[in-house]
């Protein structure tokens, strides 16, 4: 078992008195967690003793045998006149919680050793990153941290006497390992040293419930991301030793899945730059926060930062996602919120073992989304009968084409330009470049634009010519006014992915829009086009075919072949080529994404499910 051949538990300060070992820890971290599972598989004392209340001994019982499913203990806050509540995540990367299934698993007799004297004393709990563990060892961490003591008050001490009578009354023969909060290590030594009379305790506490927490609020209470604990359940359960775990390398993880997600709902990739900048926003974001590691709150915001809303959603999701959670449960499911904890009348107060402001919550400004009842459930309410557009997305990607067109025409004017110096007429205008860049010559220099003949007819966008055949789902629609264009388009296939009942999201690879509408067979099919090489090609031929105008504007990364200038030639076309650099990304990203809808029916609900 891990642990067992390691190195023994270092002892700074003397923190193994007698039969004593005090072993501290900062509460609801995962590398504390490792640590004490460790020295407990090591150290195999007859007792594990916990800085937790006696009162909740049989509810923290109940959870830690649920492992690693998480649950929530719930109880009124007397001090508040049981107006507020408040509640305890019983999770694996708990130091608390990992010791009391590690001893369990030793055959460890579990002594909570809070008495629960009176209300419990607030110590400060600002601690270091624990992750600084990795570089610096723990035995290093614990005693740069007890360099400063922090402030004591009668309170503390009699807290810490009420712990330490508990502790004198175990077995005098047997080995106790006390798992103890840092901030309350020296209090509790002192306390030690001299016998202690039994407190007004209470054993038991009215009204304390223990619940299953729903899988979608795990993000938002989880002191650990569920994604960094679910990697530290499967390190567990595989006999490795957790220390391997690296907290850096599961935030990687965690974005990684992300994209990957981000890339299968909205066709976008992130740049390599983008994931350079990512990787410094968050280790900025930490460092502001006083620690060495991001957490979930960072990720999110930095992910919004570097990419969009949406990326931050996939990171929120794959950072949330624990499956061993399940909806059902022999105990009642709870939805908690963070937000909620706050804000409702009856405010939950998440106070932990020590009381502690909540910094956790759930980042505002991303919409939300629906999801299934059931996996299937969407693709069940497909018919096949017929597919149609989103008329919003028609219109925005009919504003673009027009703006296209306008850009096409601006290119030609740009190309009959003719600039001379300045004699008897200013003609269209002073050429303000060319009279600078020969203003040696001390003359004046205007230009003159020629007419240009002609509209632009057709638009044929390629995101992606498509050489390996990403995007396989092939469509021909018409307009169904005279203001739509019809559309031929290559994408991914939209009900792979689906969106809504329904609703299937696909990722353009190329289009073309020509008006006016219902003149369009299907391009995909036509004979007169197979001797196009790709389906940029095919779509190009399409539209100097439907053209009725003599210009065709034609975007992409690179212009096409050489013979489409001979065939436009003949066919009394001219191809009026933009690099698609030339545009704005945000713009084009905002038009690649499509939605089919499976029936015009979807499109009364189609609103509630597209983003």
């Amino acid at each position: 078992m891990p642990g067992e051949t390691g190195v023994p538990f270092p002892d700074p300060g003397g923190l193994t008195r007698g039969r004593f070992t005090y072993f501290p820890v900062v509460p609801e971290r995962l590398e504390f967690a490792i640590e004490a599972r460790a020295a407990i598989l090591r150290e195999r004392p007859q007792v594990v003793a916990l800085e937790l209340p006696l009162a909740l001994r049989d509810a923290w019982t109940r959870g830690v045998a649920r492992l690693p499913e998480m649950s929530v203990i719930f109880y009124p806050d007397e001090t508040s006149g049981d107006t507020e509540a408040v509640y305890v995540l019983v999770e694996p990367a708990d130091p608390f919680t990992e010791a009391i299934r590690t001893g369990l698993e030793t055959g460890a007799e579990i002594l909570f050793a809070d008495p629960e004297a009176a209300l419990r004393p607030h110590l400060k709990d600002a601690y270091p990153d624990p992750y600084a563990i990795r570089h610096i060892g723990l035995a290093r961490y614990v005693e740069a941290y007890r360099v400063y003591p922090q402030p004591r008050s009668e309170d503390i001490a009699r807290h810490a006497a009420g712990i330490a009578w508990k502790l004198q009354g175990t077995d005098p023969e047997a080995r106790v390992f006390v798992v103890v909060s840092l901030n309350l290590l020296d209090p509790l030594l002192d306390a030690m040293e001299e016998p202690q009379a039994q407190p007004m305790a209470r054993t038991r506490r009215e009204g304390v419930e223990l619940f299953n927490p729903h899988p979608e609020s795990l993000a938002e209470i989880a002191s650990e991301y569920p994604a960094l604990q679910l990697r530290y359940e499967g390190f567990r359960q595989l006999m490795s030793d957790p220390r391997a775990i690296d907290r850096r390398h599961a935030q990687l993880a965690v974005l990684r899945e992300a994209e990957k997600q981000y890339e299968a709902n909205t066709g976008d990739r992130l740049a390599h730059w983008q994931r350079r900048l990512l990787a410094r926003y968050t280790r900025n974001l930490a460092l502001a926060g006083g620690e060495l590691a991001a957490r979930l709150f960072d990720l999110t915001v930095a992910a919004r930062g570097v990419a969009d809303d949406n990326y931050a959603w996939e990171v929120w999701e794959a950072a949330g996602r624990y499956p061993p959670q399940k909806t059902t449960s022999e105990l009642t499911t709870v939805r908690i919120s963070g937000d909620e904890m706050w804000t409702d009348t009856r405010r939950i107060r998440l106070r932990r073992r020590l009381p502690s402001p909540k910094r956790r919550l759930r980042p505002y400004g991303l919409k939300s989304r629906k999801k299934e009842k059931f996996a299937g459930e969407w693709a069940s309410q497909l018919n096949g009968t017929g597919i149609c557009s989103y008329p919003p997305e028609d219109l925005v990607i009919e504003d673009y084409g027009r703006y296209l067109k306008k850009k096409g025409k601006s290119i030609l004017s740009e190309e009959r330009v003719r600039v001379e110096p300045f004699t008897t007429s200013i003609l269209d205008g002073v050429d303000m470049r060319e009279t600078v860049r020969k203003w040696y010559e001390g003359r004046i220099y205007v230009r003159e634009f020629q007419k240009i003949q002609g509209e632009v007819g057709s638009v044929v966008v390629i995101f992606d010519e498509d050489r390996d055949n990403r995007y396989p789902y092939l469509t021909t629609w018409l307009g169904e006014n005279q203001n739509e264009s019809d559309m031929a388009f290559y994408s991914t296939f939209p009900f792979d992915n689906l969106v809504g009942p329904g609703i299937g999201r696909a990722e353009y690879g190329g289009f073309l829009l020509s008006l006016p509408p219902r003149r369009m067979f299907d391009v995909w099919q036509d004979p007169d086009y197979e001797f196009a090489e790709s389906k940029s090609e095919r779509l190009l031929l399409a539209a100097m075919d439907y053209s009725i105008h003599h210009h065709v504007v034609y975007v992409a990364a690179k212009p096409p072949r050489s013979i489409f200038k001979t065939i436009a030639s003949r066919a009394g076309r001219t191809i009026v080529y933009i690099p698609i650099g030339q545009l704005s990304p945000v713009s084009l990203k905002k038009i690649r994404v499509a939605h089919v809808l499976d029936g015009y029916d979807k499109r009364e609900i189609a609103k509630e499910y597209l983003w």
